[in-house]
């Protein structure tokens, strides 16, 4: 299937070559941007396009998008993504409440759950708790503290290694692009449900260094019953600049995060009233600390090595009452017992470890100027997770420390090794046409000891099982640039590996397939991008992508007639669609004279997400009836996802109205329709939400802004959970309005 792609890769570079001996009187926009702190420096636009080179990174013919937040007018002191991506086409979103804690973003047909199907990193390093045995990104920094969002769907693998999906960056900001020595910003937010947001910070830079510090503290008693959270996030960067040349940049970040968990509603419940909760006792703790220590060093305008080392210590800790029943039954005083119902326990330890060094190269062939990026990692990662344990208290806040004595029902060690050597080049072939080849080789060992259950009052010893692989991934991309527009292509491999959950599998029910192999894909791109008029943006592009090895769990049945699941490979999945963005600004159309100007925009995506071959069982009874579903729909992958605005300036005011439409979608891979009893499957309908911003800038030190989210106050949800933060239906937040006063010295 590869070869098959990438002869259509070929025959499209082939057709570019072409066109390019045919139009020499075109010219090349080429940006290589040898800084990484100036990248969006002077826009005043919140979505551009990543330049080709930027740093030590290579984005040229890849399918990419760049978020300023400094101009993003959403509601960003609670990390509110459908305005802060409004112009990302493709990118559904997940609203579990309305903290924006969790942030749940997906593309092309994935799933949303913690953006796992993505790379999520902070200014180039890891911050999921473990990107190859558990990618969840469970820590998001506030989009306050947040410079600048990179985003590259489908080749990003080639750099970055897993997921499928592609990779987020959140790039922080260090002090490199304020003028003084001393700087001080400040926002305070005051919004519905109990919202309290502060961020403070100080920054500048000198001569010789750039530093920048920040405190954020965000609370609120939440759009529903029992939803109550409070975030506390501590940043520093300190950069010291050895020479003209050569400097050392020092990074930190805590980060702790207290909510509280309303729990799901069935259909029933979501139409009565969905602010309802049945849970008052469940609670969810998250302590993140992150560190990293780059050293970065030029010797020409596009010659650079960057050193970066990292570490991350980390908890994760919940505490509910979550009954095999679900959502219907109560969480009440047990008369029995003499105490309330017990909670579960679970929490997790992670401590991990890496580093990267990547070399950008200047190289000269047949007297043309190319650009080689390279790199090197290593990596190690350590979780410990406890499951299982109980709790009867009556009190409300999360109190229960970790305690070993306690009878878990597993306790696991987990140890993930990581190495990988990787590769991409910008070719240029001409003026117009650049070939990017690039290749990626990894090993990747996964480690899972301890005890996986109970039995007796006894636990189950978890037989030790290592995997260890080896992954060598290509592909290859191009770029034909026509003025102030491009033609870009590509293609490549990607891979998700085999989860921690997959390796350990409840011994009393679950079996793993000692054949289990990792997932994996190939991902195609064909699309235009640029200017093609003063002011008027398009970015349109088709894909297609193709998941093999899908990994699920079947029914299966022994020879002495008792059943078990069966961990294993059961099917392959593919999607294709369109992905388009159409920005118009009116005032740069008419040469940016009047200082006014209207800016519409839409960023529409198409998505055909089906399934090529999914072996399901059903259970009737002790019989089991295997079936091959082959033509349904993925779940969680809507059809159509529209975020359209209307943007207006005019001297200190800005205005934007935006509205967002997801179409509905499937929750299982059998497509189910009408809800069951326990909403965890079932369509979700579609759903519309109309949003409003406004900014006044008072002063050059002082600015107003101001919001209405979900302005029609439309009833919603997104996601059907089968366990945490559920288990059912989860409703998004209604109406709410928030008002900011910023402050910049």
């Amino acid at each position: 299937m590869f070869v098959r792609y990438l002869f259509i890769s070929i025959l499209f570079i082939e057709y570019q070559l072409v066109i390019a001996q045919n139009s020499d009187s075109l010219t090349l926009h080429q940006s290589y941007l040898p800084e990484i702190q100036i990248v969006g420096k002077t826009s005043q636009n919140d979505y551009q396009q990543l330049p080709e080179v930027v740093g030590t990174n290579i984005y040229a013919g890849k399918k990419s998008s760049l978020i300023l937040m400094e101009n993003v007018l959403g509601n960003k002191s609670t990390n509110t993504m459908r305005q802060v991506l409004a112009k990302v086409p493709g990118i559904h979103i997940w609203e579990s409440d309305g903290s924006g804690i969790q942030i749940g973003i997906a593309s092309r047909g994935l799933s949303p759950n913690r953006s796992w199907e993505f790379n999520v990193r902070q200014n180039g390093y890891d911050i999921a708790a473990d990107p190859y045995g558990y990618p969840e990104a469970y820590y998001n920094p506030p989009m306050q503290a947040v410079q600048r969002i990179e985003i590259i769907r489908g080749q990003a693998s080639l750099q970055y290694g897993p997921q499928i999906g592609g990779m987020v960056n959140y790039i922080m900001k260090d002090g490199s692009n304020l003028s003084k020595k001393f700087n001080f910003e400040s926002d305070l937010t005051l919004g519905s449900f109990g919202l309290i947001n502060a961020y403070n910070a100080i920054g500048g830079q000198s001569k010789k260094i750039n530093y920048y510090a920040s405190y954020d503290r965000r609370q609120a008693e939440g759009y529903r019953e029992n939803s109550q959270y409070n975030t506390h996030t501590y940043m520093g960067s300190f950069t010291y600049k050895l020479s003209g040349r050569s400097n050392i940049t020092a990074e930190l970040t805590k980060w702790k995060m207290l909510s509280q968990q309303a729990g799901g509603l069935h259909d029933g419940q979501l139409k009565s009233d969905p602010t309802e909760s049945y849970r008052a006792r469940n609670w969810f703790h998250l302590d993140w600390e992150l560190a990293a220590l780059s050293f970065s060093h030029s010797w020409g305008e596009r010659n650079k090595l960057v050193i970066k080392s990292f570490l991350m210590d980390a908890s994760r800790n919940s505490i509910g009452f979550n009954p095999s029943g679900g959502i219907l039954i109560k969480d009440t005083f047990n008369v029995v017992l003499k105490s309330f119902n017990p909670r579960s326990i679970d929490q997790d330890y992670y401590k991990n470890r890496g580093i990267e060094a990547r070399v950008l190269q200047e190289i000269k062939i047949l007297g043309k100027e190319n650009i080689l990026s390279a790199g090197v990692r290593w990596y190690n990662g350590n979780t410990e997770r406890f499951r299982g344990g109980s709790e009867y208290g009556a009190r409300t806040q999360y109190t229960v420390e970790h305690d070993k004595n306690t009878l878990w029902n597993g306790i696991i060690q987990y140890n993930t090794s990581n190495v990988a050597v990787f590769a991409e080049q910008v070719i240029k072939l001409n003026k117009k046409l650049l070939i990017i080849p690039g290749i990626r080789y990894e090993f990747i060992r996964g480690l899972a000891q301890g005890t996986n259950g109970i039995k007796d009052n006894l636990p189950i010893p978890l037989v030790p099982r290592i995997k260890s692989r080896t992954f060598l991934i290509g592909g290859i991309a191009a770029e034909y640039h026509i003025g102030n527009t491009e033609i870009y292509s590509n293609l490549n491999q990607s891979y998700r590996p085999v989860q921690f959950a997959d390796l350990t599998t409840p011994p009393t029910t679950d079996e793993l397939d000692p054949n289990l192999k990792d997932s994996k894909a190939i991902n195609m791109d064909l699309g235009i991008r640029g200017f093609i008029l003063p002011g008027l943006r398009i970015d349109v592009g088709l894909y297609n992508l193709n998941y093999e090895n899908r990994i699920g769990t079947i029914r299966q049945q022994r020879q002495d007639g008792s059943l078990y699941n069966l961990r294993t490979n059961i099917g392959a999945s593919s999607s294709q669609g369109l992905e388009m963005l159409v920005e118009w600004n009116m005032d740069q159309s008419m040469g940016g004279k009047h200082g006014t100007g209207l800016i519409p925009f839409i960023s529409y995506s198409y998505n055909n997400a089906v399934y090529k071959e999914l072996h399901i069982v059903n259970q009737t009874g002790n019989k089991l009836t295997e079936s091959i579903i082959k033509g349904k729909q993925v779940e969680n992958a809507p059809a159509h996802v529209l975020r359209s605005g209307l943007e207006w300036r005019k001297n200190r005011w800005k205005l934007l109205i935006n509205y967002a439409f997801t179409s509905s979608m499937f929750t299982d891979a059998n497509n189910t329709i009408i809800p069951t009893a326990n909403a965890q499957n079932g369509l979700i309908p579609s759903y519309s939400v109309i949003d409003f911003s406004g900014q006044f800038k008072l002063s050059n030190i002082m600015t107003i802004k101001t919001g209405v989210n979900n302005l029609l106050n439309n009833f919603y949800f997104t996601r059907r959970a089968n366990g945490y933060p559920g288990p059912g239906a989860l409703p998004a937040e209604g109406r709410s309005t928030w008002v900011s006063i910023g402050i910049r010295l």
